[in-house]
């Protein structure tokens, strides 16, 4: 099956558990005022009994049921925010938003969580989960949260708190390609806070924010990251079309994601590397497939060997991708090992179309 096959299945599949839920819980909560409305001549609204019988205590089973439709109506209203591949697990904001939903039920609110902290809407940077209310009852939204930026403003003299970051080239008076987007060698809007305990919190299906931190600074938290929502949703559609085509991609590895510009420029190994790398836009990744754990690129063409050609095999797939998606179009460049690392590939969302191969950098 196709992944659009796949991703037409899961909504068709969940749409099915929607009504089926509705249904279910319609019909055995319903009957008795149903049955009374009959008797009395009064017409009574399924969504308004469905919804009563919902919250209320008196109702025979009423939390297993309660949890089967409020699951399958919380997965419905968030569909829309998981991407083009179906498998993003956050949105990321750079001002405070509630969720833009017109598939809420009749009464259905969505609510907004951070430690003890209940809101209608995210207020203020950091990491935020999704609640869905129904009358008394309330559900979390399950593997999915709102990430809001603290601003770009907070940095000062080249550091957000402790986390030394440097600074973009526009702030030099830098500016990109002409066949660039216009806002894409822009400062970013702002930064995502990381700290040691939301480090592994899911930003897709197969990505965590942990994978896209600067590889500098080790003892100096919380760090500071940089990350676009379509280059997770990128690297997701290229996973999936790479596993379309029976390449196991369980052992996807971030080799290097957000560069700070300070790193960018000298940290690491740093041959290669461009002054206006897209690392240090959040918009870049250098990734490798690692399913049998040995710490490389695996052998994704079958020939024996381990070489630049594997990555080709991802590129081909980023080239699918592209096709199929012209909004994520960007570069992709492959690079042989060198001392210290495996193949690999660079893959990222500037805008326009670019392709390279090369020796180190990424």
């Amino acid at each position: 099956m196709t992944p659009e096959g796949e991703r037409l299945f899961e909504i068709v599949s969940r749409v099915v558990l929607v009504l089926f839920a509705l249904g279910w819980g319609y019909s055995i909560f319903s009957a008795p005022a149903r049955a009374a409305a009959i008797a009395s001549g009064e017409v009574v609204s399924p969504t308004a009994s469905f919804t009563s019988a919902l919250t209320s205590p008196d109702a025979p089973k009423a939390a297993y049921v309660t949890d089967a439709a409020l699951n399958a109506i919380a997965n419905r209203i968030i569909d829309g925010s998981r991407g083009a591949s179906g498998k993003l697990k956050a949105n990321i904001q750079a001002a405070p938003a509630p969720l833009a939903t017109d598939t809420l039920p009749p009464g259905a609110t969505l609510q907004y969580a951070r430690g003890g902290e209940v809101a209608a809407a995210p207020k203020g940077a950091g990491i935020w989960n999704v609640l869905l209310a129904i009358g008394n009852a309330v559900r979390p939204v399950a593997d999915f949260n709102i990430i809001t930026l603290l601003p770009f403003s907070a940095k000062k003299n080249g550091r957000v708190g402790l986390y030394f970051v440097g600074n973009w080239p526009s702030e030099h008076g830098a500016t990109g390609p002409k066949k660039a987007p216009g806002a894409a060698y822009a400062n970013p809007a702002g930064f995502i806070e990381v700290t040691q305990q939301n480090a592994d919190t899911p930003v897709s299906e197969h990505f965590k924010l942990r994978n896209f931190l600067t590889h500098d600074q080790p003892n100096v938290w919380p760090k500071y990251l940089v990350l676009q929502q379509k280059l997770v949703d990128k690297l997701e559609l290229v996973l999936a079309d790479l596993q379309a085509h029976g390449v196991d991609i369980s052992g996807v590895t971030v080799m290097s994601g957000f560069r700070t510009p300070q790193y960018n420029y000298t940290g690491g190994n740093t041959g290669g590397r461009a002054n206006l790398s897209r690392h240090m836009f959040g918009d870049a990744s250098d990734i490798y497939i690692d399913s049998n754990h040995d710490g490389q690129m695996d052998d994704l063409n079958h020939d024996g060997k381990i070489t630049i050609d594997d990555s080709r095999v991802i590129e081909a797939a980023v080239d699918r991708v592209e096709a199929a998606h012209p909004e994520l179009v960007g570069g992709a460049g492959v690079y042989t090992a060198a001392p210290g690392h495996g193949p690999f590939i660079h893959i990222d969302t500037r805008g326009y179309r670019a392709r390279w191969s090369g020796t180190s950098g990424g």
